[in-house]
Parts: C-alpha cells; structure tokens; sequence
C-alpha cells in the first residue's frame, strides 16, 4: 500500500462505536493513527478551536481535545482571550522509548493536537506555571495490545489511593538498576556516616533514638506553617519521646503522621523529621543540625517530599482514604481508552505551596530520591530517571529514554561540575530560584541555604576547609568576582534593605545579596541590554581587584578569592596594535591599615573610582510605593567631549536622571552588543567591558555600601584618565 492510501485509510474509518460523533471526528480512524502514526506535515485538519468547543456537547471526541485545551491553556481562569481563528490539526508519532535497541516502528505513539497559533496572553499563563506546551492525548495500557504496543509509555489507571507497592518498586528499581549514579554524591566521601548527635524518628517503637553512623533512613520536607509548635521536640520532652511509644501520634499534624505511615508501610525504619529531630529551643541543638543537613538530606535513603498542601496539616494526598479524588480524564473512542496526561511534576510542584518556601529549596536540591505527593499525583524523581502514577515508565534497563516526563522534571539535583563555569552557573542558577522563595523568618536566609553551599564548599578540592572559608553571607567568596554581579529582578515591585539578622550576624551588608529582601539573578547583561533569552554571563575574563579583605569580629583577615589571571590574545596581524588596558592597582597588605574598626562583614580592598552620570532608559515617572523598584540606567561622561552611552547599569529607579553617582572598578568581561555606543567608542573586543559597582557614602563617610552594578567601556573608563584615582573601598 502506498503512503498515500495509508494516509487516506485513515479518514476512512467506518465505525460501529454507538458513542457519538462530529463528522471530522468520524472519519479518523484513531487505532490505526496510533498503530501508524502520523506526521506532522501529514497532520489531520479538525477544523476551527471555537467549533471543537461548540461541538463538544455531542461530539466524545470533540470533549476530550476541548477538555484538553480548556485545561493547558487555562481558559477557564482566563475567558476573555480571544480564540477567533485558531486551527487545530492532529497528529501522532513516538513519546520515546524505555528500550533503546526497539524498532521505531514498535515505539509507543501519542496523540498531538496541535493549535496554528497560541494567544500571547496563553504563553504567558503557561509560561509561569511550567506547563507542558505541547497537546497530548495518551492510550491507556489496557488498550496497548490493539495497536501492537507494549505497556510502556502508555497511561495507567490510578486509583483514589496511592498504591505503596509502587512506591516500593521506584526505591527497589532505582536502587538496582541505577548504580552509582543515584547511591552516592560528590560532595561527600561514600562512607561518610551520620554524626553521633544525629536523631531519628524510630517508627517501630515511636520513640527518638540517636541514627546509628550508617543506618538506613527516610527524610521529610514538608511545609510548617498552621498547627503550631505543640509537636516540637524541645528540651522538656526530649527525654520523654526517647522511650518506646514516647512519641504521641495525636499530637502531630496529618503530614507527619502520614509520612510516619507511609515508612511504616514501605518496610522502613527510621524517619528523620527536623520538628522531631532537632531539639527546638535549643540554638546548640540547631545550629549543629542545620550545618550537617547536606548530609542529612543526600544520606536519605529517599526524601518524601509533602507538596500537597499549605500547612503540616495538610496530609500525604492519597496515602489514606477520602485524602484524594482521582483528576484522571479517560474516554471511550472508537474502543479505545484515551486520557488526557495529568500535569508533569514540574508544573505539579511549581504550583504548590511547599515550592515557595525557602527552606525545601535546598531539601529539593540535596536530596538523591524524591518521592513527590502532589494534588495531582505521586512523582518519583532521582538523578537518572523519573515516574509517576500515570504513566508507565519503569525499566530495569534503560540507559536513556526519549520519554515525556524526563523533559518536565523538575531538574533540580546539585551535580558535581567539571568546568569553573558551569560550577559558577551552577551557583547562580540555585541562588536565583532560592531568592524568589519566601521565609517565614526573614533571619533564615543564610540558614535556609547553609547546607546548599556546605555541599558546595565540599567540592574534593577544598574537602577538609571550614566552609565559612569558601561561602559568607551566603556569597562565594572563592569566586568573588562573580558573586559580586548580582541584581534585582528588574520586573520585581518589591525589593528592600533586609534588616533582621541571624544571631551570627550584626548585620546584613549592602555587597551580599543576603542583604536585601527580593528575588536576584545573575542575568546581568542580559536585563542590561533586554536580550530576549537570557543566559547567566559567564565568569569575568579578569580579575580587577589585586586582593580582598574583610572586617570579622577577630580584626581584618585576607579572603582566599580565587584570582582570574587574563588570557593573553595572540594576533597574526603584525599592524594590529592592542588596545590601551586598564591596569589595575598593586596590592599592597600595609595599605590595609585603615586606623579604625568597621563593621564586622565589611569589604576592604583596592581599586579605581571615578564619576559619571546616569540616565534612566525609560524616562516615566514612578507612581507613589514604587521606589524601591530597579531599572534599567544608562551611563554617560561627565566629559563633554565624551559623548553617548558609555555602559549601562541596574539602579533603584527612585536615582533621578543625570544623578553623579561615584563607581568603582571590579573586574573585566567581553560583554555583550549593546551595552555602549559603539559608533563612538569602537566595536567590541575580547575584555573590552569593565564590571562596575556603583556605589555611596554611609553614615560613617569613610564606609561606602552597594547602590547597583553594571558594566562601562574600558575606553571611557581610560578617557576619565586624571578624574580616575586610586584608593582603598570599605564596602559595608
């Protein structure tokens, strides 16, 4: 049979299906679509979005699509966008495989829908809330034999109750067939035990005991908020809930009540739970607990990760009866089970509460399995592969698989890098998404991520240092030069000096993002130039700074920040002549006697400063409470004969225009088009942008603190010449 009969057979489906039908959806032969597939240049006409709606009422297959679009899209939240237009077509071809040596023609196929056009106002919506784009339709395991398919891939039937045996089978496969790759972490040696101070929820005898060093055990994240602290354990019942059933179940809310079952259940033992486990009003107990969490949370056998709710209160959807009511769509087409997929745990977890709190960030991050109860469905996640109630997806030995789900996990492991700057990215990728987490208490920004960045600190190279050596206020310092560039999100309408500080700290300084309340990012050129598709700009090409220094409580101490030594360019060109270089200031320790003590958290070092003016970009006048919000300032010579855009920067859009503002030097980047008049000052070259921190006077005139950061042609920089001067920056 030629392609063209096979593609005309499929619209000749005679059906004897009593269900009823459109006339477009009569003439599809869907088991013959989903047997053969069909691609997307052959894609099948099902006419017009508002006609599959109007439809929907007596046709079954008009309701699924219609049912299918209303939900992706969000058109029930959004009824006002216009859907005029808009044509759908339908296709089918290979969701992936779990068996990389199958014939393509023996893959597991989906149906696609597929719209001519998707409104702005639907892109958005979807964009925000991580949804899958793309429009599937899955057939259901049972039906898999009538269009010569195996089980994989294909939707399966979930019930109003988790099924624990499945559950079991995730940790079991993973276990088994993954290896290495989801056993052990970077950042910790492989036999690295618990410390003797460690205590576990014993779900066997309901009671606390001390973690034997190498013992086997669940973690919990979950979200706090709502029952109180009735269920702490604190230093009046501690000595109590050490004995067997010393630990009450009433008295705990439904989420760990819950997790404690679901142990019980899968045959586990121990339960760390941080309520339980850390003595409450003790900052002691704390402050050791909250430093060994990396390993708490990458130890866990698996973490049960609570994103089904707003509070403790709240539960394990569907681990017991009348906790869940099953979402799954199904239809009966043609005599085939079809289903719409429930959302992917990406947009599952997106939405929930638990995933905009800034303590599960790192409990997310850390840990090596997740077992993910949504409103949805359960997800099981580790580092290799990913499974869900409604899919069958499980393979003993797949090396790799195309599959749907692994496209829309959430991502978030904290892999071990091999290059400085994925290292650095990295690093700017987790601290943008933590920064846009709330905290219940705000003095727990640094105490939220300390065990983010003891991980990190725990890279081979630098095992065995003091991880206040590698990271303070949650900065890397042993990549200064990069950790310095953050900004605010400039779309945020809320940023502001953070005030209330841990009991470690006396205060929060201007330098370190820790100091402000709002969400960051490493973006810099990127909203600096309103470049479409951001990317985090790489590491600067050199360091500018020839030595940091800060103020502790002990005196000033030199800081171990790893120096970027400049690539030397080679030209065959004879005639080219290099550029003039800005040459940064020696370094010089006894410069560093500054005569007074500032603050504790305070930046001492050398470098150049000069002053230049700057002009907002988009010249609107800011309505009453939004001072504090950033924008986007171009910088301009103080020199007449200087003119144009020298480099631009990110400010508090309260600076009015043509304000002088004082800068300092940082260090050196390629920098991306756009950034400077470049009719003026010559196009771009290898290291021709200067990093740059504007900055402003304190209380105490000797003491500078942040205003913003951006980036200045070397050239205008160089022209400045005598308006440029040395000096010694105290930048609290």
């Amino acid at each position: 049979m030629s392609r063209l009969q096979q593609l005309r057979s499929l619209f000749s489906f005679k059906q004897n299906d009593p269900a009823p039908y459109c006339t477009t959806c009569a003439a599809l032969d869907i088991r013959r679509i989903l047997r053969d597939g069909l691609p997307r240049e052959n894609a099948a006409s099902l006419g017009f979005l508002l006609d599959i709606i109007k439809k929907s009422d007596h046709c079954i297959l008009c309701r699924l699509i219609a049912t299918l679009i209303r939900r992706q899209w969000r058109l029930d939240d959004h009824p006002n966008i216009d859907l005029q237009g808009i044509e759908c077509t339908l296709s089918a071809f290979s969701c992936g495989t779990l068996d990389p040596n199958l014939e393509e023609s023996k893959q597991s196929h989906r149906l696609y829908i597929h719209a001519s056009t998707r409104p702005s106002e639907v892109s958005k919506v979807m964009g925000s809330s991580n949804a899958d784009l793309s429009l599937q339709i899955q057939l259901m395991e049972e039906d898999c034999h009538k269009v010569s398919r195996r089980r994989d891939l294909h939707g399966r039937r979930m019930k109003d109750m988790v099924d624990i045996g499945m559950i079991k089978r995730w940790v079991h496969l993973c276990e088994t067939a993954h290896g290495n790759e989801c056993e052990s972490v970077w950042w910790r040696t492989k036999n690295e035990g618990l410390p003797s101070f460690v205590r576990m929820v014993d779900v066997v005898h309901m009671a606390l005991v001390l973690a034997p060093p190498d013992c086997r055990y669940v973690a919990l994240s979950y979200v706090w908020g709502g029952p109180g602290d009735a269920y702490w354990t604190t230093t009046t019942n501690v000595d109590a809930r050490c004995h067997p059933d010393g630990l009450d179940k009433s008295i705990l809310p439904a989420t760990i009540r819950d997790s404690i079952l679901l142990v019980q259940q899968v045959g586990e033992r121990y339960l760390w739970i941080d309520a339980l486990c850390i003595i409450q009003d003790s900052l002691e107990d704390k402050a050791d607990q909250i430093h060994i969490m990396d390993l708490i949370y990458s130890r866990a056998t698996f973490t049960i990760c609570a994103a089904g709710g707003d509070s403790a209160r709240a539960g394990l959807p569907g681990l017991t009866a009348g906790t869940r009511t099953c979402q799954q769509h199904i239809e009966v087409i043609q005599g085939l089970h079809l289903a719409l997929p429930l959302p992917s745990v990406l947009e599952s977890v997106s939405q929930s509460i638990w995933n905009s709190r800034g303590w599960t960030f790192q409990e997310l991050v850390l840990s090596r399995r997740r077992v993910i109860f949504t409103q949805d469905q359960v997800y099981f996640e580790c580092i290799k592969d990913i499974w869900c109630e409604d899919v069958v997806a499980e393979s003993p030995t797949v090396k790799f698989s195309g599959t749907p789900m692994r496209t829309l996990r959430t991502g978030m492991f904290l892999r071990e890098s091999l290059a400085q700057s994925m290292e650095i990215r990295n690093y700017a990728s987790n601290i943008k998404q933590y920064t846009q987490r709330r905290l219940t208490q705000e003095s727990d920004i640094v105490a939220a991520i300390t065990a983010l960045t003891n991980a990190m600190a725990g890279r081979p190279e630098v095992t065995g240092k003091n991880p206040k050596d590698s990271f303070r206020f949650g900065m890397w310092i042993t990549n200064l030069d990069y950790s310095l560039l953050w900004q605010p999100n400039l779309g945020a309408t809320c940023y502001f000096r953070r005030t209330v500080t841990d009991r470690e700290h006396s205060h929060w300084p201007s330098w370190a993002w820790v100091g402000w309340k709002g969400a960051i990012n490493y973006d810099q050129e990127t909203q600096l130039t309103g470049y479409l598709f951001p990317t985090t700009h790489p590491p600067p090409n050199e360091s500018l700074v020839p030595a940091w220094y800060m103020a502790t409580e002990g005196g000033v101490i030199r800081l171990g920040v790893q120096k970027i030594s400049p690539v030397k360019i080679i030209s065959d060109d004879p005639e080219q002549i290099p550029p003039p270089r800005y040459i940064p200031p020696m370094d010089c320790a006894s410069d560093m006697e500054i005569g007074f003590s500032p603050p504790a958290g305070t930046l001492i070092f050398r470098t150049q400063c000069a002053h230049f003016q700057v002009l907002r970009l988009d010249d609107v006048e800011q309505s009453e409470g939004e001072a504090e919000v950033y924008a986007v300032f171009q910088v301009l010579s103080l020199d007449p004969s200087s003119p144009g855009c020298v480099g631009r920067i990110a400010l508090p859009s309260s600076i009015p225009s043509f304000a002088d503002l004082e800068f300092i030097v940082l260090s050196r980047c390629s920098g991306l088009p756009g950034l400077y008049d470049e009719l003026f000052w010559g196009s771009t070259y290898y290291g021709c942008i200067l990093h740059v921190m504007a900055i402003q006077k304190t209380r105490d005139p000797r003491i500078r603190e942040r205003v913003g950061v951006g980036a200045i042609v070397e050239a205008a920089w160089l022209k400045s010449g005598s308006k440029a001067e040395e000096t010694v920056v105290l930048l609290a």
